[in-house]
């Protein structure tokens, strides 16, 4: 509103294509009025939409992206996808056994390894993977944290170990 207002105050009139709205101080009005509404349509679809994806979490639906090392089925619950857990147990073995996350990541590209989209694999998705608590089994959206909702891909001792190597090789 406060653009719109600026943009009368130096000459600019806006214009909208589909509401025929006045010139004068009845037109300011409705403007208002039209603005007013839209705002409060877009504030409630907002909750709406929150509102919705709390109700997957709590149920340990899926909210949107996917990690790799999952799918879901009809209903939206995680489960193992059997192409690419064994990749992911596989990663975390690696770098517990040494290997870089670019030797991780050079690997995967020598064997033609891609995420399910078709792109390679690199350090910052392997980074990611190594520290994705999901793989845990631990489902989190927002505030919601719930312990064993889904499919554990990665046992609680190589998880474990895995953050203490990355803590240790920051310092």
């Amino acid at each position: 509103a406060f653009y719109k207002r600026a943009l009368r105050k130096n000459g600019v009139r806006v214009v909208s294509a589909t509401e025929a709205i006045s010139v004068g101080p009845d037109g300011i009005l409705l403007e208002s009025l039209l603005e007013g509404v839209a705002e409060y349509y877009s504030a409630e679809l907002a909750e709406k939409t929150i509102r919705g994806m709390t109700d997957n979490a709590l149920a340990c639906k899926s909210n949107g992206s996917i990690p790799l090392g999952y799918i879901t089925d009809q209903d939206k619950h995680f489960q193992i996808d059997p192409l690419y857990a064994p990749i992911i147990v596989e990663i975390f073995q690696k770098y517990i056994d040494g290997y870089t996350m670019k030797e991780i990541v050079d690997d995967l590209q020598a064997r033609g390894i891609r995420n399910r989209k078709g792109a390679v694999i690199s350090e910052n998705v392997v980074s990611n993977i190594l520290r994705n608590r999901r793989y845990l089994g631990e489902y989190r959206f927002r505030d919601t944290v719930i312990p064993n909702g889904i499919p554990t891909i990665v046992p609680e001792e190589l998880f474990d170990r895995v953050q203490e190597k990355i803590e240790k090789n920051k310092k």
